[in-house]
């Protein structure tokens, strides 16, 4: 038989199928035999490409960082304040996507490439616009908690949509069972509402001269 112009496997397809996965099922259903199945290969060939499934995870994971848009952050003529935000919602956005990843997406940056770069953004925009090391240490710190517990899930779409669940014992909810249907209205608002507070609080701290 003659052989295959390209190989069945390949880092790419890999990252995609295991990400695919992960999506639908969640971070557990990432096996080997799994991904195998699903790829129509053996076990051990993925081992060809990644050493473990914990590298596979870390690939996975520098994959959707690497979506995040950064540009904002390097450009030296857009306020500070306008270039956070732009990022913040990017973040977000690439997070939001794939929620079932979120815990291993903003551990880190470990040694992620795109991570690193990220972090490294994040600091020198803040460093530029005139805030010490130490607090622009910590700003980035507090946008990444935010922008990922905005990213882990609806908080509107969490509420049942049974009128009768919201009765005496729940006085302040009567009209709870609405949320679930405008979450993503709620959801973007809330998100936004905490970006302008976050931002415009930490302006008013800004060094003087800054």
């Amino acid at each position: 038989m003659a052989r295959p112009r390209a190989p069945l496997l390949s880092r790419q397809k890999i990252v995609t199928t295991a990400l695919a996965l992960i999506d639908a099922e969640g971070l557990s259903a990432l096996t080997t035999r799994r991904l195998a199945g699903l790829l129509g290969v053996s076990g051990p060939s993925l081992y060809n490409h990644f050493a473990t499934m914990d590298d596979l995870v870390e690939a996975v994971a520098e994959a959707v960082i690497g979506k995040v848009d950064l540009d904002g952050l390097a450009d030296a003529d857009l306020p500070w304040d306008e270039s956070m935000r732009h990022w913040a919602r990017s973040y977000r956005d690439v997070l939001a996507a794939h929620p079932n990843l979120v815990p291993v997406a903003v551990h880190g940056p470990g040694r992620r490439p795109s991570a690193l770069r990220l972090a490294d953004a994040v600091y020198g925009a803040t460093v530029r616009a005139g805030w010490p090391p130490r607090e622009a240490t910590e700003i980035g710190a507090l946008m990444r908690f935010f922008v990922a517990g905005a990213a882990l899930g609806s908080f509107a779409g969490g509420f049942s949509e049974d009128p009768d669940l919201y009765g005496a014992d729940y006085p302040h909810l009567r009209r709870a069972h609405l949320l679930a249907s405008r979450s993503r209205d709620i959801d973007d608002a809330a998100f936004e509402l905490g970006l302008d507070s976050l931002l415009a609080g930490l302006l008013r701290r800004r060094p003087e001269g800054g």
